[in-house]
């Protein structure tokens, strides 16, 4: 049997990823940087999963140790893995760092396998449709990370262009890559945490934590859909080094989600925008409003899915779906 190797096997992502993996035949070693949620992923997949397919390793994005042997016996690697925090870092380092450091370590561990015939990088829209006023966002266009971007933005855009200079320029690596572009991700929790973006949005908006909403728009995706496109890129040389989009074709007004949210029962939800012209005022004195103002201000834009289409014939869960699925099974 194959074996992938998946970085950050605690997240939201990855654990719906080594569950297709799994369920689609494959071994999987999972990385995490603190072993003691080893547990935690396991229990995630208890109901439906063969645990014993599953292995653990210790690696650390910032940490050499312990990379070349994760990835010695594996025939394909997943590089989930990304930093992220809920509210904007003091500091942009704090995670383009990690994010740049851990690709590479990723692709180099790669590199001196003997066996990795393909890498699946998780990349994002954020390296796509920010900073730039383009209405049909497709593979071929970047983030401009010198405009008015979140330090997370230029994070997962300063990585995906590390990861596309080391595959264009290193003449020595074997294995291909596609990377994987979602927008934001929602759908059910496998895990008890609630500390990703997305959960934390949706769970502060059905339980009322949010008072009002900014007038923000975005492409969103059910993470169902976004593992099961990491998994089938495996296999599809059609995907060999490209960039794949993972979401609706069209933006979404946060205050769609919130309307579906109280249509199925979740009356809290929120009702009313904070006003645009107080997050644009604020935002030359707060990190939080800065990257608000960011998203407000980008606007509506879609995104071309054409080629996502034709390589893996997707037909996307619906957004009331995914939203209906993750609000029953957030804690």
């Amino acid at each position: 049997m194959e074996k992938v190797l998946v970085t950050g096997a605690s997240g939201f992502i990855a654990i719906h990823c080594i569950h297709e993996l799994i369920k689609a035949g494959y071994l999987v070693k999972g990385s995490l940087r603190n072993m003691n949620r080893e547990d935690e992923v396991r229990k995630s997949l208890d109901k439906d999963s063969d645990n014993h397919k599953l292995e653990f390793c210790k690696l650390d994005l910032l940490d050499n140790e312990g990379w070349d042997e994760a990835a010695s016996d594996c025939d394909y690697l997943l590089h989930v893995a990304s930093p992220f925090t809920i509210e904007e870092p003091k500091k942009e380092s704090i995670l383009i760092k990690p994010a740049v450091e851990g690709t590479l370590r990723a692709l180099n561990a790669s590199k001196n396998s003997s066996k990795v015939k393909k890498v699946v990088l998780t990349s994002s829209m954020a390296a796509i449709a920010y900073g730039h006023d383009k209405q049909l966002c497709s593979p071929e266009d970047w983030t401009d990370t010198t405009k008015n971007v979140g330090a997370y933005v230029k994070s997962k855009t300063i990585a995906e262009k590390a990861a596309w200079d080391f595959i264009h320029n290193d003449t020595e690596h074997s294995f291909s890559m596609t990377t994987i572009h979602p927008g934001m991700v929602f759908g059910p929790l496998l895990s008890d945490d609630n500390d990703g973006a997305s959960a934390e949005l949706i769970s502060k908006m059905i339980n009322g934590k949010f008072p009002a909403l900014p007038d923000a728009y975005f492409t969103v995706v059910d993470v169902r859909d976004v593992a099961k496109l990491h998994v089938e890129s495996l296999r599809k040389n059609q995907s060999d080094n490209k960039r794949i989009i993972a979401t609706s074709p069209q933006g979404i007004n946060i205050m769609e989600i919130s309307n579906i949210l109280r249509k199925n029962g979740y009356k809290k939800a929120p009702q009313n925008f904070i006003p645009t012209k107080m997050i644009n005022s604020l935002a030359p004195f707060n990190k939080e409003m800065k990257s608000m103002a960011a998203m407000v201000n980008r606007g509506s834009y879609g995104a071309d899915i054409t080629e996502t289409i034709s390589i893996y014939n997707w037909e996307p869960i619906s957004l009331e779906k995914t939203l209906i699925d993750m609000g029953n099974s957030i804690k």
